[in-house]
């Protein structure tokens, strides 16, 4: 087998395309992927032991090189995906065997991109790379880069030969020859210098040329942008080069921050075209990579941003370059078309980009640059906010009255861009101020003459939004008065209910930084007022404007040391900090911390539970929920002693009266919780009057099963389950009963979620005690029905709407050891098959009334088959598969896609068991008239059903055992649960060993 791969993998990469499609079709026969998948498997498992998922059996040394050379002539094909695909592989060879198996590798690279060939050019490019990257040490670096860089020059020179990515890449290279030769400075400082004095300079010239282009030919092309690539890469080059060799390129620095200028100013029109004025998409590559304009955008920031904190080229940094600078600024950091559409809907996001929290963008990076400018000269940038901001006010003013829908994009970012700077320009304007100076930018007037007006546009919700976040910046420049109109119209907003969330979460974000001024005393009057605005906020934000809401509270109490706190404010703000405490706490497991927490709250908590009145059953409910995030929290030695003592007596007596469903759900959830931590605990307690923790439990399971609502859901099923899993030996002698109360209550209950609670129990028993179970449920009779076609039926029924790893799976489990058992009972009991499709149902929706008016009608076939189509489905849906081998035996090939998804195959063999071929040995019966013509044609399957299940039993079976799919899964109690790391292959090997033993 494995020498059939390796002719395979050779013949696969062979230039000529008749041998190369004969290889990789031989291939998907033999492995059913693609070769370059195969082939990547083949290196990272077989190759060499340098690999961590090396399993064994590597090639020859003969082998090895005819693939390599294979591999190396792949970079030179016409077709440019096998291109990108040898060269990520032979990536991959060179860390092993680079340089002592495979010593001309380099030499024969560099070769190639000297051939003049575009295509072998471009292959080359993709190695060079991640090679210099990862793999030269430090006394290769310098002698490859002699041979390397001029032969890079040449290739980023040549226009009209090579493609315009290739030549950014010869960029991308550089920058990381650039990385490397920085790094062996100290061990060859004399070789590093001299490189550095004589290789750095021919470059920068040459990114002198290419920057002197006009950037707007660059973006003319509709088809792609190309073109922007080369300035990306140039940019990111020259702030790489300004961070290692500060010294080399100093002469260059002026002219260098002229190209970013020009580049700003003459992008400005595109960038508004696309990503502000227009939902039009940009063009992109021509290749897989994208190219978007905000790429170019922000190493242009950064790199000029880097100079500005670097001191140099005083002369450059005039009022005219500044000013031009900040407009151009102020024109990038305007809000997207994309912002707006995530902020609108994310109040994290928006929170985060205010706090420069945010992934980077072009607006995070101008607001990095405008400090960059700030710091270097603060009273001259400052003056130059004010011309812009005048400007803006102006052109934002001419475009609102000529109707422009987009007016206020550009006075929001003005006024943003200013207040990012707020820090910085309040000081300089009291310096100014101090010294007898005129102030160098009028904020007064903003806040009097132009932010009022702005508070009001509820149709423009960022620039309101913003109006509010700048008053409150520089709310040092407020009179008292008119401080106290800004913080009303805000609590206004954060009050009204119609409020969006930008708005709403400037206004919260503006109350903060009112409060945390000096002028408390004044803002007191109000803080009663914003304390119960921002209440009902703790409910319902979380992570960051969640953090905003409990900052903004904390600085609002400090007011008058909260003198002015009302017995029923603290009351209503205790139990929804209690709450948020409730939602976001895992107690710490610093030492003592949780014991300390837990001996101060659970006195309270359990004597709010019993003093509770029936009219009030949010008490109990959140004191419940309280101990549970306690227990959740809990160190894994346990609760601690005496927990379940102090908590059960008014637990179950709350449990046992109240009649309220989240009272109820809490309870059953708490006591779940206990389980899972301490089962001991329950098991032990007993009332005093001889009836045990266990017993109450049991009689909390009995009233929510006989109750009509059906509240419980998957609560109850959790709870039932989890007795099972860890205390199934102590209710062994109430087994019986608790089984018979819910078959009986699968007769009557309605929703899907309820349905599940009550048959996941009976998989998880007929998985580990089948036959005993079995026996159970034909002893059982309800209404003239026996306990197992109750239990079938419904199971069948529902089947395809159970979720939750831990739960699908013990399902397919339990229908598995059903299947095999052939229990004469099953064999012959017939089931609810699929819809009948006729022409009353047929292309059509079936609405409730329509449905009554014609009932729908399903095919009735033997549990065997629908217990497989189940099977199938669950395995369809989840893209698990199995291998067997013609012994029955599991066998897996493990192979990564390119998605990253791990994918099993196997080879064919001639001995190998193809389902199709076996007629089920079942009697079909009268039930065969019902089925359609595909389903009789497929012993009662649709046509792609068994053509999977051919594939899962026949000679390229797949595999169960995907460890990523247990992360599916939120509830951590199911992790370590052995059905969650159960082998499926042997589990499917036996129903596939029951099949065969039929035919």
């Amino acid at each position: 087998m494995a020498s059939q791969i390796t002719e395979c993998l050779v013949a696969s990469l062979n230039p000529d395309p008749n041998a190369r499609l004969a290889a990789e079709l031989k291939l998907s026969e033999l492995f059913a992927f693609p070769a370059s998948i195969v082939l990547r498997k083949y290196i990272r498992e077989q190759w060499s032991p340098y690999f961590d998922s090396f399993k064994g059996g590597a090639p020859s040394v003969e082998i090895k090189a005819q693939i390599r050379q294979n591999v190396f002539q792949g970079l030179s094909d016409r077709d440019r995906k096998i291109r990108s695909q040898c060269a990520n592989t032979l990536t991959s060879i060179a860390k092993s065997d680079w340089p002592d198996e495979y010593p001309d590798l380099l030499s024969s690279l560099i070769n190639l991109l000297s051939s003049g060939s575009p295509d072998s050019v471009h292959g080359a490019m993709q190695v060079f790379t991640d090679f210099i990257k990862s793999d030269l040490t430090e006394d290769q670096i310098l002698p490859v880069l002699r041979q390397l860089l001029p032969v890079l020059l040449t290739i980023l020179g040549s226009k009209d030969t090579y493609s315009t990515l290739t030549r950014a890449r010869t960029v991308s290279v550089f920058r990381q020859c650039i990385t490397a030769l920085f790094m062996v400075k100290d061990q060859h400082p004399q070789a590093t210098k001299e490189a550095a004095s004589t290789i750095l300079p021919v470059w920068l010239e040459a990114f002198q040329v290419l920057l002197n282009v006009d950037p707007k030919l660059d973006v003319t092309n509709a088809n792609n942008w190309d073109g922007l690539a080369i300035r990306i890469q140039v940019f990111k080059t020259l702030d790489k080069i300004l961070v290692t060799f500060p010294r080399t390129m100093e002469p260059y620095l002026e002219g260098f921050l002229t190209a970013s200028l020009v580049h700003l100013q003459a992008l400005q029109a595109t960038f508004t075209q696309y990503y502000l004025s227009s939902s039009e998409a940009a063009p992109g590559s021509s290749e897989d990579e994208p190219i978007e304009l905000p790429q170019l955008i922000c190493p242009i920031l950064d790199f000029a941003s880097a100079v500005t904190r670097g001191g140099k080229t005083k002369g450059w940094f005039n009022i005219d370059n500044i000013g031009a600078l900040v407009a151009a600024i102020f024109n990038f950091v305007q809000m997207t078309n994309e912002d707006e559409e995530t902020w609108a809907h994310n109040a994290n996001a928006f929170l985060q980009q205010e706090d420069d929290a945010a992934s980077y963008s072009v607006r995070v990076a101008g607001f990095d640059f405008l400090g960059s400018l700030v710091d270097r000269n603060l009273k001259q940038t400052t003056r130059v906010f004010q011309l812009v901001v005048r400007q803006v006010i102006q052109s934002s003013h001419q475009q609102r009255e000529a109707g422009k829908q987009d007016w206020w994009r550009p006075l929001e970012a003005a006024l943003a861009a200013v207040g990012s700077q707020a820090v910085a320009v309040l000081e300089c304007i009291e310096d100014e101020e101090d010294s007898g100076r005129q102030k160098p930018i009028d904020i007064e007037y903003l806040l009097s003459d132009i932010i009022p007006s702005i508070l009001h546009l509820s149709q423009h919700p960022f620039l309101q939004g913003r109006g509010f976040v700048f008053a409150s910046q520089y709310a040092k420049l407020l009179p008292t008065t008119l401080a106290g109109q800004y913080l009303d119209t805000a609590l206004q907003v954060i009050e009204a209910a119609e409020a969006g969330i930008p708005v709403k979460i400037s206004a919260v974000k503006a109350v903060h930084n009112f409060f945390q001024g000096d002028a408390e005393f004044s803002l007191a009057i109000l803080a009663p007022r914003v304390t119960k605005g921002l209440g009902p906020f703790l409910y319902i934000t979380s992570e960051d404007t969640l953090s905003l809401v409990l900052e903004t509270l904390s600085v609002v109490l400090e007011v008058e040391k909260a003198k002015w706190l009302t017995v029923e404010m603290a009351d209503s703000l205790v139990l929804a900090l209690l709450e948020v405490w409730n939602k976001n706490n895992k107690a710490s497991h610093a030492l003592g911390v949780h014991e300390t927490v837990v001996r101060q709250a659970l006195p309270p908590l359990t004597s709010a539970i019993a003093s509770a009145k029936e009219n009030e059953p949010w008490i109990p409910e959140s004191a419940i929920e309280f101990i549970t995030s306690f227990i959740e929290g809990s160190p894994g030695t346990g609760l601690g002693e005496g927990f379940f003592a102090l908590v059960a007596p008014s637990l179950f007596k709350c449990l046992g009266e109240a009649e309220d469903r989240d009272v109820l759900q809490s309870g059953i959830s708490c006591l779940t919780a206990i389980i899972l931590k301490d089962s001991s605990q329950l098991i032990s307690w007993n009332d005093g009057n001889g009836r045990s923790g266990l017993d109450y439990t049991l009689t909390l399971i009995a009233k929510t099963l006989e109750s009509p609502d059906e509240f419980g859901g998957l609560v109850i099923g959790d709870l039932i389950i989890h007795l099972l899993r860890t205390v199934g030996g102590s209710i062994l002698p109430v087994l019986p009963q608790l089984l018979q109360a819910m078959i009986g209550r699968m007769t009557s209950a309605k929703t899907a979620t309820f349905l599940q609670s009550l048959v996941i129990p009976f998989a998880f028993l007929i998985n580990n005690q089948r036959d005993t179970v079995l026996s159970l449920l034909e002893g059982m009779t309800v209404a003239g029905r026996s306990g197992l076609d109750i239990l079938v039926q419904t199971w069948c029924e529902n089947g395809e709407t159970f979720h939750g790893f831990w739960q699908t799976r013990i399902s397919i489990l339990g229908l598995i050891q059903l299947f095999v058992s052939e229990h004469p009972n099953l064999q012959h009991l017939i089931v609810k098959g699929d819809i009948i499709v006729n022409d009353t149902n047929k292309n059509v929706i079936m609405t409730r009334s329509r449905t009554r008016k014609t009932p729908t009608e399903f095919t009735s076939i033997p549990f065997p088959v629908k217990a497989l189509k189940l099977i199938l489905r669950d395995l369809q849906s989840r893209g698990e598969s199995v291998t067997t081998s013609p012994q029955g035996g599991p066998t897996t090939d493990n192979i990564e896609s390119d998605d990253g998804v791990s994918i099993h195959a196997q080879a064919r063999s001639g001995t190998d068991v193809v389902f199709y071929l076996l007629p089920f040995h079942f009697s079909m019966g009268k039930q065969d008239e019902d089925w359609t013509e595909e389903e009789k044609l497929n012993q009662g399957f649709m046509e792609d059903e068994f053509a999977f299940l051919s594939d899962l039993i026949g000679p390229r079976g797949i595999a169960f055992d995907n460890d990523d799919l247990i992360q599916e899964s939120n509830d951590d109690s199911f992790k370590d649960d052995p059905v969650s790391n159960i082998d499926m292959q042997v589990c499917v090997s036996q129903a596939q060993a029951c099949l065969i033993s039929w035919y």
